[in-house]
């Protein structure tokens, strides 16, 4: 007994121990928020001020030293986040994550990101201030990986830290141009159902431009079955393989004096980006004698794509222009290293690229590329042997200034010094939101569009030698989609279609008019807003169009066909407003019946495959609301069913049952257990957090969550037939400035300011954030100085 004992005392003292040494451990790698460093090459001291959420208010004597200290503060918070970024386009994933990412890395590699990047960076001005702030910003950056803490995630995945140059900061830009683009998520689906079933099952998606939309108008002053799906599975796979932002969609609106109770502008944007952890957007005010900004940043790159003084602000939300072509290229049958183009067979240009992976060898690999683009096949797995399939993607095309723009619109103090830099910005494909102290109110559709004639289906394969030209023929900018102080007195955009481009509706993969329709409902009568009233319309999940899809679906439902839990559902959806709050029964049997809607329409056509791609398309979205009312479609026919020709109230009725009975399975017959909390959540996911065991240390939540797809309050879900909703991507932050008080604007961030498991702004905005909370955007210099933590950086010596 008393052995038993002696060694229960040692365990003891060994775990003891063991947990001290790990939490000093833990508490070496903790960011420092206070106290003195030094830097190479800054000329004076800089005084960062740390608020109580962890943005850093940075004062510096000149605009080279602040972002020389930027640099270093936003490392120390989000250095793994800036890795995993700048690796994505130039295929180095695997290194990190092992043979599991090589089809990402092959696929990235194949896009010519980072070639493009190379050529950029090296072609770059070294006179160019832009480009000698962003190189301070670097120069930040890599002092903190020579001199600060390893972040856990590097000893967890065994890699060294590296140093940053410029060509990361564009490769990182050309990731988040990708993940803007819709294309290769829907042209090759279209092109197998058009393959597959034929142009009137095609025609019967409505995925063309509509004349029936909510319009963001204009006003200015001035043949193969299978290599299309095998594309777009590999294209999902490879943007799904680790829990990275994808950008998704995106509100804004801003109103003029006319319509605010103060007389000045009021600015709201909550750009929808993938959820995760770290989330996006590092928030950094900075304030230099020539410089003033509070901006959002991304990992890596210098200058902020979100922002705001006591001058301007601007935001962003996806345009969802058609940029992303794809063709079909014959090969010459006695030489399959040439194809056929206009001059005849050519030469196939034959690339190869090298990558490293995780516990094995390097991975060698070439691919074909045409006069488009690369060749698709071969460089996923599962698209081997068919039709040779190329991609044409303007962003890799063209000369890349986006830095050069970035850095424009973050020191344009004036509307006219900031229309000066959106022409730079040729992809992706962006809608930025402006407004001003002078009361201006501005909304630019910033992209490269060309001339697409009316006979040319971009959401389509292009068969060989039609479709668009090599040489396109460009628009000016100044026909771009833009208004500038509108009569209506506010600018807004839901990433819905906006009016004639040129002459002509422009293609594009435009989200339904929903979110359009609800901003436009709040804003139209109202003339006092404030910005209370602000907040509450940037969390409002009011659906403005779905109690018209229950309308539309209800007038087929044949009551003696139902349950007593189906009547008292269908009774109760015939009142519903179209709220998500938590309580909502409503909203969790809505959106079963629309689920099982979409599944008896749908899968029998298209199989179970096709249907779970089918079901995480854009398209899908804009497609439920005119589905509702369309009695003559061809696919409400069971083509499983000899014999039987079934019509819009067989499907309505076949899917509510089916829906009611779901709901009965999962949570009883009681209705009250049915509300919206119990199947509708929000995790933010690391990709560390992957693993079971860490998930609860880097994920952050899981939580119920109110709101829903395409309310204002856009947290999106794709269905599946779990019937449960965890939200993939949703407000990266909710952010509104009011220019008659700019310095109580205010802000939220989904989890935290950083991306330090061990800090305390890992997490500490997330319960606030669910709860539709804000907080201050500081920039009183007083109270910001009154901050408990300052870190004061010195030149040294």
């Amino acid at each position: 007994m008393k052995n038993l004992k002696k060694i229960g005392a040692f365990l003891l003292v060994i775990i003891t121990l063991l947990i001290i040494v790990v939490g000093v451990f833990a508490y070496t790698l903790k960011p420092d928020y206070s106290g003195e460093k030094e830097l190479s090459d800054l000329e004076k001291e800089v005084n960062v001020y740390y608020d109580d959420y962890g943005v850093p208010h940075i004062y510096g004597e000149n605009e080279e030293d602040a972002f020389r200290t930027l640099g270093y503060v936003h490392a120390q918070d989000r250095l793994w986040q800036m890795e995993l970024l700048r690796r994505i386009a130039s295929g180095g994933l695997s290194e990190v994550f092992g043979a599991d990412l090589i089809g990402t890395d092959k696929f990235f590699l194949s896009l010519g990101i980072a070639d493009a990047s190379k050529l950029t960076a090296n072609n770059a001005d070294e006179s160019d201030v832009g480009v000698i702030l962003a190189k301070a910003y670097l120069d930040g950056i890599n002092q903190f990986i020579k001199e600060g803490p390893t972040p856990v995630e590097f000893y967890l995945t065994g890699i060294d830290k590296k140093e940053f140059v410029l060509e990361d900061v564009y490769n990182t830009i050309g990731y988040m141009a990708f993940s803007f683009a819709m294309a290769h998520k829907t042209d090759p689906l279209l092109t197998t159902i058009n393959a597959k079933l034929g142009p009137e099952y095609l025609n019967g998606l409505h995925v063309g431009s509509s004349v029936d939309t909510e319009w963001i108008k204009n006003y200015n002053p001035t043949s193969s079955d299978t290599i299309q799906n095998n594309l777009t599975a590999s294209v999902n796979k490879a943007l799904g393989a680790l829990d990275i932002p994808l950008f998704e969609g995106s509100n804004s609106w801003v109103i003029a004096p006319e319509k605010t109770k103060n007389g000045k502008v009021i600015f709201a944007n909550d750009p929808h980006i993938g959820f995760s952890q770290p989330s996006v957007w590092f928030e950094a005010h900075v304030e230099t004698p020539s410089y003033s900004k509070y901006g959002y940043h991304i990992a890596g790159i210098p200058f902020p794509l979100l922002g705001h003084n006591r001058k301007v602000a601007y935001g962003l939300t996806m345009f969802e222009n058609d940029d992303v072509d794809f063709y079909f290229e014959k090969n010459n049958p006695d030489n399959e290293n040439q194809y056929l183009s206009d001059n005849g067979y050519v030469d196939y240009e034959i690339i190869t690229k090298t990558f490293k992976v995780k516990d094995s060898s390097d991975v060698v690999f070439t691919y074909k590329k045409t006069n488009h683009g690369p060749i698709l096949n071969g460089i996923a797995d599962q698209i081997q042997g068919e039709r040779p399939i190329a991609m044409s993607w303007l962003y890799t095309q063209m000369e890349n200034k986006v830095i050069d723009a970035l850095f424009g619109l973050s020191h344009a103090d004036n509307l006219t010094e900031f229309k000066k830099a959106l022409p730079k910005i040729h992809a992706p494909g962006l809608n930025i939101m402006y407004g001003d102290d002078e009361g201006n109110v501005a909304w630019f559709a910033t992209a490269q569009l060309y001339e697409i004639p009316d006979s040319v289906n971009t959401k389509m394969v292009f068969e060989v030698g039609k479709g668009l030209p090599v040489d396109k023929k460009f628009i000016p900018f100044n026909k771009n989609p833009q208004a500038i102080n509108p009569p209506n007195n506010y600018v807004y955009s839901a990433n819905n279609q906006p009016d004639s481009i040129a002459g002509m509706l422009y293609p594009g993969y435009y989200l339904p008019e929903n979110r359009g329709k609800r901003i436009v409902q709040l804003l139209e009568p109202k003339n006092d807003w404030d910005l209370d009233a602000a907040s509450d319309m940037i969390t409002d999940v009011i659906s403005s169009v779905d109690p018209e899809i229950v309308t539309n679906l209800s007038k087929y439902i044949d009551v003696s066909l139902l349950s007593e839990n189906g009547l008292k559902a269908i009774d109760s959806l015939k009142m519903w407003t179209g709220n998500y709050e938590l309580t909502s029964i409503e909203a969790t049997i809505y959106n079963r019946w629309v689920y099982y809607f979409l599944e008896n329409t749908f899968e029998d056509e298209l199989g179970e495959a096709l249907f779970k791609q089918f079901l995480g398309t854009h398209f899908v979205k804009r497609l439920i609301a005119p589905l509702s009312k369309d009695e003559e479609s061809v696919w409400l026919d069971n083509v499983n069913t000899a014999g039987i020709q079934e019509d819009i109230a067989a499907i309505v009725n076949t899917s509510f049952m089916d829906a009611i009975i779901s709901l009965e399975k999962d949570f009883g017959n009681n209705m009250d257990y049915w509300r919206w909390e119990r199947v509708h959540s929000i995790e933010h996911p690391h990709p560390i957090g992957q693993i079971a065991a860490l998930r609860s240390f880097f994920n952050v939540g899981p939580f119920p969550v109110n709101g829903t797809r395409e309310v204002i309050n856009n947290l999106a879900f794709s269905y599946d037939k779990t019937g449960f909703y965890k939200t993939t991507s949703g407000p990266s932050t909710r952010r509104l400035v009011d220019f008659s008080d700019v310095e109580n604007s205010i802000s939220i961030l989904p989890t935290g300011q950083s991306g330090n498991p061990f800090s305390k702004h890992y997490r500490n905005q997330a319960e606030m954030y669910v709860n539709g909370e804000f907080r201050k955007m500081m920039m009183n210099k007083v109270e910001i100085q009154k901050s408990k933590e300052i870190l004061i950086f010195k030149p040294k010596d």
